[in-house]
């Protein structure tokens, strides 16, 4: 089993129209609403891929009580937690050309509410073969609640896929969390370089068992203690990208939990997060397309950068 963990869980709601124009006013001729949060959409690709992944996180208000009515409807199994504020929105605008994603701070959790899910957290970790930490970290947690989690999780054998940026990530990273996944953007912000391989060779050294870049339609970079690789994929693909991120995080848990080879790792990630742009959600990918891509993705092995300094 794979335990996801949101703890910023969202109802995410998304409007689709042909164009989009700042300061004026639209019609929306599509809405789609669905439970959301980076570790509910790696739950959701993973239940589509035949494997059984667990839902926790905070959850609260009305908010929550769809975000929950909607992760039932799924038959995700639900373990999140409940909070009294108001579980956070937000909003994707999906024209032709591209999406256009506002997102909600979350509710204010307090002292009681994060021990009490820290309890429900312990409770899960023995049935896990891997957990999933996705996403910002709603206000009252500690600055380093993605270090305890790490830590929570090594003591009981379970290795860690943190995919998270900014401090949260920073302050995690000696924990040792197994896999890391930052996009170019995140990755250059917490490194300071804008040499992808070079940074991610930095948040290696400083505690990450393997970086997993997210290159947008470039693909992945891979730095791993058994190599560094690219994976990129057959065609930029034009479409929804919202959770195509997600997906590829999917696919790096289930290589982990599977004991896949790094290589088939990275060709089911860029194939799953290329189908996902082609899906209108989050949490969802084009299955002939992931399918028919798996063949096309190029993997190569590269040499490893040499970063001076830490981040």
């Amino acid at each position: 089993m794979i335990l996801t963990v949101t703890l910023n869980a969202a109802l995410d709601i998304t409007y689709r129209l042909p164009g989009v124009r700042l300061h004026a006013s639209h019609r929306v001729p599509s809405v789609r609403q669905q439970a959301g949060g980076k570790g509910v959409n790696v739950a959701r690709v993973l239940a589509a891929l035949g494997h059984t992944a667990i839902v926790t996180g905070l959850a609260g208000g009305p908010a929550g009580q769809a975000v929950r009515a909607d992760v039932a409807e799924a038959a995700l199994p639900d373990e999140l937690v409940e909070v009294a504020g108001e579980t956070r929105r937000t909003v994707a605008v999906a024209d032709d050309q591209d999406t256009t994603v506002f997102l909600e701070p979350g509710p204010e959790v307090s002292p009681q509410e994060w021990r009490r899910f820290l309890a429900h957290y312990e409770r899960l970790l023995p049935g896990a073969s891997v957990v999933v930490l996705s996403g910002s970290v709603p206000p009252g947690p500690p600055a380093d609640a993605y270090r305890i989690l790490i830590e929570r999780a090594r003591c009981h054998g379970v290795p860690a896929v943190l995919d998270a940026d900014g401090p949260a990530l920073l302050r995690a990273l000696p924990a040792g969390p197994a896999v890391v996944k930052p996009n170019a953007h995140e990755l250059a912000e917490v490194t300071g370089t804008g040499d992808p391989a070079e940074g991610a060779e930095l948040l290696r050294a400083a505690g990450a068992g393997a970086v997993v870049a997210s290159l947008g339609p470039d693909g992945l970079l891979a730095c791993t203690a058994e190599g560094t690789w690219r994976a990129r994929p057959p065609d930029a693909l034009r479409g929804n990208p919202t959770g195509a991120g997600d997906s590829a995080v999917a696919a790096l848990a289930l290589g982990l939990h599977t004991g896949a080879p790094w290589p088939d790792r990275l060709r089911h990630a860029v194939a799953l997060s290329a189908a996902t742009v082609l899906a209108p959600l989050a949490g969802r990918y084009d299955a002939d397309a992931y399918h028919r891509m798996l063949s096309l993705v190029r993997v190569e092995e590269v040499g490893p950068a040499h970063p001076q300094g830490e981040p």
